[in-house]
């Protein structure tokens, strides 16, 4: 888990929606309970701050940090995969997107960025230069940001004999590790009393919010049909709304006592 995974969703948490700008020693505090040392702390912030995700504030001599529109859009994305897309797909409507490129070698450099965005879209492989991904996604703007307009088709359609769904989902999508993360989550955050190694449930809020937004951005959401029975992603989606609820409630007040704000317009 890098730091700046950590820091988005600490923004997401404390900062996102409330027109405020936090100050760095707060974060710098906050960030010590879940062992993330000071330079790491300033250097993701100043890292942030030149990527336009941040903006920086001074009241007197102190630095304080707010979000940028962009940033809250990145956070905005977070929210909606944790609480409205669901680690199920019940709505697959039996279509797919297709994306298919051609890149020569001397592009490189633009093939692995377009492929790394499309695993983030939610596409897997299918074969050389076909990619996909269940339902209808939107993708235009990915593209278009990338410059490869040209070298890129993409429609919609439905898989026909001799092809079956559920071989073209195990086909591009590696399932099984899929699962195994979700495995891994139940394993960690499972029990009465998890990572008891943390010092306070604002660390484990912290640490949980950040395990289970990167899971949810591995799992390309396929359709529930095409999976197998006992998906575990069930079971860890309850158990983090369970833990959520729980930390929401203890976190927030050891929040409100450790971390510095200002308002800003």
């Amino acid at each position: 888990m890098t730091p700046q995974s950590l820091m988005l969703n600490f923004l997401g948490l404390y900062v996102f929606g409330r027109d405020i700008a936090v100050y760095s020693g707060s974060v710098i505090d906050v960030f010590a309970r879940v062992d993330v040392s000071e330079e790491a702390v300033r250097s993701t912030l100043a890292r942030m701050t030149t990527r336009g995700l941040l903006t920086k504030h001074r009241n007197g001599r102190k630095v304080y940090f707010g979000l940028t529109p962009r940033a809250s859009d990145v956070l905005r994305d977070g929210e909606r995969r944790i609480w409205q897309t669901g680690a199920l797909n019940n709505d697959w409507d039996g279509t797919w997107t297709l994306i298919g490129f051609s890149l020569p070698e001397s592009r490189r450099s633009e093939r692995h960025d377009l492929r790394s965005q499309l695993m983030w879209a939610g596409f897997g492989p299918v074969q050389n230069g076909l990619w996909i991904a269940p339902g209808s996604r939107e993708v235009a703007g990915m593209i278009e940001e990338l410059g490869l307009t040209q070298h890129v088709t993409v429609f919609t359609a439905q898989h026909a004999k001799p092809t079956e769904a559920a071989d073209l989902a195990h086909r591009a999508f590696d399932t099984a590790a899929i699962a195994a993360r979700y495995q891994d989550f139940l394993a960690r955050w499972g029990g009465p009393a998890p990572l008891k190694t943390l010092p306070d449930d604002l660390a484990r809020q912290l640490v949980l919010h950040s395990d289970w937004l990167e899971l949810v951005r591995q799992d390309p959401h396929l359709p529930a049909e095409l999976l197998d029975a006992g998906w575990p992603a069930i079971e860890a989606e309850q158990l983090f709304q369970s833990l959520a609820r729980r930390y929401a409630e203890t976190a927030t007040p050891l929040a409100d006592a450790a971390i510095e704000s200002i308002t800003i317009t």
